[in-house]
């Protein structure tokens, strides 16, 4: 079956004084239509900036974005506007995500009536008010305005306005990180729910792993604007073998206060993306560089079906040298 989003050799590059800012770097993926991809990696690396540019809110440097087998990525702003019905974002911070002068009604109405999918007061109505029972609310909070509204709510109301487009695919950019624990909870079961009654595809951002391992059928790690691994998450996470990615799964600490803390594998800083390192990016960083590594860019080779990795290790390259 081929895929709902094949993303190949995406690139994001912004001008600034000191030279480019290579932001997204030749990203591929897939996504397949009804799955969760899962995206990880530290602050910073182009997760963000992935999925704007993805949606078009940011215009491609370079690359191809195949949506339903059309290049998207050449559409022009006439086209753009049926891709934003397909299309829908849950942004990170709810608290600064809804119009503060607007009410939930006119928060909810306004793509509904951009889109033409409700028109009239009564029809409008009842579809939001459906809206808001499907994400556990009532009728009252439709007059209510966001700053009478707790944090989880209104993550309810920007879930509820990516609904409310009926969208084939749903971009969430950290969606529970500004939320208390438990209401973190909360909203992820919520979000599976509909998923699955709906047959959605969920694309997640995010720099928590274990939100990751829990929603995600199949994932990607980034870094320094590039995927370094991606397969199935149970595979990735059982068997890591980027060196990054083991060293995002050590950082993430275990609930035992008995066992004893081990040594982060991930040492020194993330380089700037106006400057990356030649070859690997991750090379300063990493505990097992070759020579090699400083000198050729590794490619995303595959390891099985469903599972790539970008490591010299792994490829053509490898051979028995001593690490540095």
């Amino acid at each position: 079956m081929p895929a709902l989003l094949d993303v190949i050799g995406l690139t994001k590059h912004f001008p600034s004084p000191s030279g480019a800012v290579r932001a997204v770097d030749g990203v591929d993926l897939q996504i397949h239509r009804a799955h969760t991809y899962g995206l990880v990696g530290e602050s910073g690396c182009g997760k963000s900036t992935l999925i704007r540019t993805i949606q078009r809110l940011l215009e491609p440097t370079s690359g191809q974005i195949i949506y339903k087998g059309q290049d998207i990525a050449a559409y022009k702003r006439a086209q753009l506007r049926t891709l934003r019905k397909e299309m829908a974002m849950v942004f990170q911070d709810p608290h600064m995500s809804l119009n503060p002068r607007m009410t939930v009604f006119d928060i909810l109405a306004r793509p509904l009536q951009i889109h033409g999918i409700a028109r009239g007061k009564d029809a409008l109505t009842l579809r939001i008010v459906h809206l808001l029972q499907k994400l556990g609310m009532q009728s009252e909070h439709l007059v209510r305005f966001p700053h009478e509204l707790s944090g989880g709510q209104k993550q309810r109301i920007g879930v509820a306005r990516a609904l409310a487009v009926e969208p084939d695919i749903i971009f969430l950019d950290e969606p529970t990180s500004a939320l208390d624990v438990s209401v973190q909870t909360k909203i992820l079961k919520l979000l599976e729910n509909i998923r699955k009654e709906w047959e959605l595809t969920y694309f997640y951002i995010s720099h928590d792993i274990n939100l990751v391992r829990v929603v995600a059928e199949h994932m990607g790690v980034m870094y320094l604007g590039k995927i370094v691994e991606v397969g199935r998450t149970e595979d990735i996470l059982r068997d890591p073998h980027h060196p990054y990615t083991v060293g995002l799964l050590q950082a993430v600490p275990e609930p035992d206060p008995d066992k004893p803390l081990g040594e982060l594998q991930l040492g020194g800083e993330v380089p700037s993306p106006v400057n990356p390192p030649p070859g690997c990016n991750f090379h300063p960083r990493c505990p097992h560089a070759w020579d090699v590594c400083s000198q050729m860019e590794p490619e995303l080779r595959m390891l099985s079906a469903e599972w790539s990795v970008a490591c010299h290790r792994y490829g053509d390259d490898a051979r028995a040298a001593p690490s540095r």
